[in-house]
């Protein structure tokens, strides 16, 4: 984690050295054409205070977030941190709901529009066995129905019981939401996912897919789970962009 940059207020070292991998990630997605406008979101519980986590300032575009831009606000919609900006409604709405009930296993969190994820939510049949990333999440995805743009905090409890004990909620006719224990762990999640859903796009314009059997899916997961222990879920793939994106622009770190 970088260490060049220094906060401009007062926090602890664990949450400055997270605000710049969450600002990472931002410029990350950025930089693979995964933003939104000034919309989605991606978000992280703070360590050591209950139910509180960073998400960006409402307003900047992925490639204007900063470490110490990044807004502080608790599950109520407090903005407990010393940010001036205000947070999408819609975002923290969402992820509010995701970080209060599900604690732990939903400490990184992100919400993407991308033309091909958007694509597959919108498909009857959701994400297909046809690919090789396509078969890291058969029976490990959620679906929910889609409501209008979510902003009642009711509709959180509908969320989360689609989600179920997965890690994805394919919010259908709208977009994923993708979680994990840890910044790196939800990235190379996303990044598979998204790799998952250009795939089927390309391969359904041909017309009818080969579908990969149940049992050789099966294995492929037993398989990938013994690999992805190499390094920590998604670590090595998070730091390689890290590095891409600070030869870029390291603003990010400030």
């Amino acid at each position: 984690m970088a260490t060049q940059f220094k906060p401009q207020f007062d926090c602890s070292e664990e949450e400055w050295a997270l605000r710049q991998d969450l600002a990472a990630l931002y410029r990350i997605f950025d930089h693979l054409g995964w933003g939104e406008s000034i919309y989605n979101h991606i978000s992280v519980a703070v360590p050591g205070e209950q139910d509180v986590f960073l998400i960006n300032p409402f307003g900047l575009l992925y490639d204007e977030v900063t470490a110490s831009n990044l807004v502080k606000i608790d599950v109520e919609g407090n903005n407990v941190g010393q940010s001036q900006y205000m947070v999408n409604k819609a975002g923290f709405t969402q992820h509010a709901h995701f970080h209060r009930e599900l604690g732990a296993r939903a400490n990184a969190i992100c919400h993407v529009h991308t033309t091909a994820t958007m694509a597959v939510c919108s498909h009857r049949d959701g994400l297909l066995p046809i690919s090789f990333y396509a078969c890291n999440f058969q029976g490990q995805i959620g679906y929910h129905d889609f409501e209008g743009v979510t902003v009642r905090s009711e509709e959180g409890d509908r969320l989360v019981e689609n989600l179920g004990r997965n890690s994805i909620l394919m919010l259908r006719n709208h977009g994923p939401v993708v979680m994990d224990r840890t910044i790196p762990g939800m990235f190379v999640k996303m990044w598979a996912l998204q790799r998952a859903c250009e795939i089927q796009v390309a391969t359904l314009s041909q017309g009818e897919p080969n579908v990969v059997q149940q049992e050789v899916v099966d294995t492929h997961q037993r398989d990938l789970a013994v690999m992805s222990s190499q390094g920590g879920a998604g670590v090595l793939d998070f730091e390689a962009w890290k590095r891409r994106v600070s030869k870029i622009d390291d603003s990010w770190k400030s």
